[in-house]
């Protein structure tokens, strides 16, 4: 089997890693060590699970297999600073975040050259999701992404991204980001691809999500906009427009408020001023359907089957095809640990941010389409007409995340582009 990942080949059949420049020498342990946290990629695994594998349970000292583990991440071009490929969860484990292709040699033929290559959902099926296809492979290869890190006032490391060419557009992170999946899966790949064409993209992982910390402290709206000022800084951003999404939106508000002569211009898609638990009307029985859906984040969050996140796939985007919500279904379980999923879930339900609305100063375009099923128009209506002078623009549609062949796509693409080029 072949693994390939960056810009790494581990071939397990002659147990060899490759890099650019050819083969690189590891001691057979820590190839055993990377072997395994790549092949277990889908889930953390314990310091009990590698003495077991590469030790045979027999006993060791914690300083050898943290020697192990910061060689493996030598040997891949990591660090125990930046831990890009392999990320240690405090007090859980270890685990392999990169995007990973696993190609099988027929018998007969050269490892360097694969008769078949299957673009992996990170579950080791055998159904792949969101192989792409020639010309967004084109276009994916001339609009390459640059991750860099940055930390926070409260010292959570957060990996941001840019990518594209043009003046600067920064999109703040909302929940089940992955900058590496994003980028490769399509779900938001045709989003992200549509705005580099035009932009400088700058975007990042909130805390607790995908290639920042997971193991975090705070999770709070305050904490988001800290993590938003943390990035424009590390960036090197004085003045941008900035775009939010979902639940981005919220935090871009309270941004723009907290810091008026930073926002040039405030672009919200699928915005709502309050979480479920704080909408007027809430009842009895709103209550408990959210109690509900934070039950099974708990208990099938992380599970190998979808059948618990597909009940999150169908409402945020309940007319994507079979492929885009099994991308979708797997970037959930990617982007988020089960703990953080339900530390989200009840943060956003507790959102409020009404009383910010009159107070933004920057030109505000609002995006919603018409029959949203997670986050109804109505709430973009009320965004709308609570920020001074907003531009409320609806569009047909039924996902809240939309994807690549929904009408509003070329829409919001226009829209933008010439709301930024109003000035």
């Amino acid at each position: 089997m072949l693994y390939s990942f960056e810009n790494y080949i581990l071939d397990t059949d002659r147990r060899e890693l490759r890099g650019e420049a050819g083969p690189v020498s590891v001691q057979p342990q820590v190839f055993d060590l990377l072997a395994y946290l790549i092949h277990h990629r889908d889930r953390v695994v314990s310091k009990d699970d590698l003495i077991e594998a590469i030790w045979g349970g027999r006993i060791i000292s914690e300083s050898a297999l943290t020697s192990r583990i910061n060689a493996a991440r030598t040997a891949i071009g990591d660090s125990g600073a930046e831990q890009r490929l392999i990320k240690t969860l405090a007090r859980k484990g270890v685990r392999f975040v990169g995007l990973v292709r696993e190609q099988r040699t027929p018998v007969g033929e050269a490892a360097a050259g694969p008769a078949h290559e299957d673009i992996r959902r990170v579950d080791a099926t055998t159904a792949p999701t969101g192989a792409i296809d020639a010309a967004t492979r084109s276009t994916t290869a001339k609009l390459r992404q640059q991750v860099r890190y940055c930390r926070t006032a409260d010292g959570v490391r957060l990996a941001y991204a840019t990518v594209g060419s043009g003046p600067p557009l920064v999109r703040s992170a909302h929940w089940l980001g992955h900058l590496e999946y994003d980028w490769e899966l399509p779900t938001f790949r045709h989003f992200v691809l549509g705005l580099a064409e035009k932009f400088t993209l700058v975007r990042y992982d909130a805390r607790g999500n995908g290639l920042s910390d997971w193991d975090v402290g705070e999770v709070s709206l305050d904490a988001w906009v800290n993590d938003l000022e943390s990035v424009v800084d590390a960036a090197g951003l004085k003045r941008f427009p900035l775009f939010g999404y979902s639940q981005g939106c919220a935090v871009s508000i309270a941004f723009a408020v907290r810091h008026p002569e930073r926002v040039s211009h405030l672009i919200l898609y699928g915005s709502f001023a309050t979480g479920r638990l704080k909408r007027p009307g809430l009842t009895d029985a709103d209550r408990q359907r959210h109690a509900a859906m934070t039950t099974l984040m708990k208990l099938g969050w992380g599970a190998d089957q979808p059948m618990f996140r597909q009940i999150f796939t169908s409402l945020l985007m309940p007319t994507a095809t079979k492929e885009q919500a099994d991308a979708f279904n797997e970037l959930q379980r990617l982007s988020a640990s089960p703990e953080c999923a339900v530390r989200y879930f009840e943060t956003v339900s507790n959102f409020d941010v009404r009383h910010l609305l009159p107070q933004v100063k920057a030109p505000t375009l609002v995006l919603h389409v018409r029959d949203d099923v997670s986050q109804p128009i109505e709430l973009g209506r009320e965004i709308a007409a609570g920020i001074p002078q907003a531009r409320f623009v609806t569009m047909p549609g039924r996902n809240h995340i939309f994807q690549e062949q929904d009408a509003c796509v070329p829409i919001i693409l226009e829209e933008v582009d010439s709301f930024l080029s109003a000035g």
